[in-house]
């Protein structure tokens, strides 16, 4: 039998190549399954999946069959192919494999293009009703962007991936924008100004109809012991993903979806009850009792974790597990956690194939008491062996799913 995530290892995960041409031409050598697919596509230096998650857990209360792609994985490629919340089946997932390699031969496909096209043919195969799409880097040429949506969304802008994307806010955000098309709405979220310029500029060349947030970040009112609880334009929400930025991200959530309410014929209030049931694993996952899990790896992440554990734990300091790779803005994610830490085990994000940060290198930009962990896994072992503190793990998606795989069960990943 056909393995294809065995086919996936043999390409290259970490090699990045910009640009639409291959991606195009998969997609028609499999038949061109995007035109059978309505698409929000989401770009964003943070937020997208969570925002992603909430759009996804909404609509499918509505009623609507869903199909959501996003990446990286944490512990199985198939959550990069969700549909109605559930990872792909293996047998769906060999038999959409097997198929698209016999289609892909001839060609040279990178692992990024081969998954994206792949998806279009899981949800295809699935008809399901919406596809959230969320871009693996950029936007201008991620090979998700390939496609015609019925919307974009554009979560925030900070600096990330500069290497390949630019070293300013602005030029980022034009890499961002390039998932704007002509006629298709446009939502997106609070944005430094010099990036909301470019934006809207982009979108008013291509006609595209811009819906900023119509409020304030609203502020939490109470939590009902799993959701934050606030009032947005006259309704009471309840928001299971917690902190101030999930808030932020709300705010894009709401105005697409009452957007296509009347559109797509669902009614608003029942898509919004879906709020309550939203989870996004590695992203602020409590994991029992001791352990609070999420993937921030640049400033701006960082930084929103740590504002969301003052929000919830203001009284309390934690044993922060901490990697980072070499591109990362390491010591200034550690200035933030140094504000919730009251002592930190320093690793490595475990990916082979990339630079990262050595345990000893990280240990001399902070001055809090620090220990250094070989692997992750040894790092979480230790953290779970003392008492007293509790955890938090950050710095990496890749950590995030190696402490997740040391931590809970399966089931908690792959299915929403």
């Amino acid at each position: 039998m056909f393995d294809t995530a065995k086919y996936f290892d043999s390409l290259n995960m970490f090699g990045i190549r910009l640009g639409l041409a291959a991606t195009q031409e998969l997609m028609a050598k499999a038949g061109h399954p995007e035109e059978q697919l309505r698409f929000i596509h989401l770009a964003g230096t943070n937020g997208k999946g969570s925002t992603g998650a909430m759009l996804e857990r909404c609509l499918r209360s509505a009623g609507l069959r869903t199909g959501f792609y996003t990446s990286p994985h944490l512990i199985d490629i198939r959550e990069r192919f969700r549909i109605d919340g559930r990872a792909v089946s293996i047998g769906e997932f060999n038999r959409s494999g097997e198929e698209l390699c016999r289609q892909s031969e001839g060609g040279n496909y990178s692992y990024f293009e081969f998954a994206t096209v792949l998806a279009m043919k899981i949800f295809a195969a699935a008809q399901v009703d919406v596809v959230i799409w969320e871009t693996g880097m950029g936007g201008r040429l991620d090979a998700t962007n390939a496609i015609m949506p019925q919307a974009s969304v554009i979560t925030n802008i900070a600096l990330d991936h500069q290497g390949h994307l630019g070293c300013t806010v602005s030029e980022i955000a034009a890499e961002k924008a390039g998932i704007i098309k002509p006629g298709v709405p446009l939502f997106h979220g609070v944005l430094p100004e010099g990036a909301r310029q470019v934006i809207v500029k982009k979108a008013a060349a291509a006609s595209a109809e811009v819906f900023p947030p119509r409020a304030e970040i609203p502020a939490m009112t109470g939590t009902d012991g799993i959701c934050q609880l606030f009032d947005y334009d006259g309704r009471r929400i309840a928001l299971a993903l917690p902190g101030r930025m999930q808030r932020e991200n709300f705010r894009i959530v709401y105005e697409v979806l009452n957007y296509f309410a009347p559109r797509w014929n669902f009614d608003l209030d029942t898509a919004l009850s879906g709020l309550h049931q939203v989870c996004w694993p590695g992203r602020f996952q409590h994991v029992g009792k001791r352990a609070i899990i999420d993937g921030g790896h640049n400033p701006d992440g960082v930084r929103a974790l740590t504002e969301a554990v003052i929000e919830r734990y203001p009284e309390e300091k934690f044993l922060v597990v901490y990697a980072a790779f070499g591109d990362k803005q390491a010591p200034e994610c550690l200035k933030y956690l140094e504000k919730i830490a009251a002592q930190f085990i320093f690793t490595v994000p475990g990916a082979g194939g990339r630079a990262a940060y050595s345990p000893d290198e990280l240990m001399t930009m902070t001055a809090l008491p620090a220990a250094a962990a070989a692997d992750p896994a040894q790092a979480i072992k230790c953290a779970m062996a003392q008492d007293g503190l509790r955890i938090i793990v950050s710095g990496s998606l890749y950590l995030a799913g190696i402490a997740l795989q040391e931590m809970t069960a399966p089931e908690s990943v792959l299915d929403l």
